[in-house]
């Protein structure tokens, strides 16, 4: 199962981007039930996450983008949204979303990954 990123592109400094990942029809019927997360892969970085949305809607954020982003999801639509706020050069990179699970006290992707959207912050 990949789950495909959409919504990236240029945006300056202090700016806002709203990305979306629809979850493919294979998975509609359960999509409700799956813990989603995005990730974020910086120029010659790891990829990390940063937001995840749990099946009951709790939500939680690196600390680098806590107070700017903001996750959800609608699950009529089998879509998760990352908002972006006060953007900075920083947050470029490509994002990704996927379904995560918890292991041990760590989030975990275990799907493949889908096609990212590339998100460039610059003036």
């Amino acid at each position: 199962v990949q789950l495909q990123a959409s919504g990236g592109g240029l945006a300056q400094p202090g700016g806002s981007r709203r990305l979306s990942c629809k979850a493919p029809r294979s998975i509609f019927s359960v999509f409700s039930n799956y813990d989603m997360g995005w990730y974020r892969q910086a120029p010659e970085k790891q990829r990390e996450l940063v937001a995840q949305i749990t099946s009951t809607f709790s939500t939680d954020y690196a600390d680098s983008v806590k107070g700017r982003f903001t996750i959800s999801r609608d699950n009529s639509k089998k879509t998760v949204y990352l908002q972006m706020n006060s953007l900075k050069p920083e947050d470029t990179g490509v994002y990704y979303c996927n379904t995560i699970k918890m292991v041990g006290d760590t989030w975990t992707s275990y799907n493949e990954w889908g096609q990212g959207t590339l998100v460039t912050v610059s003036s």
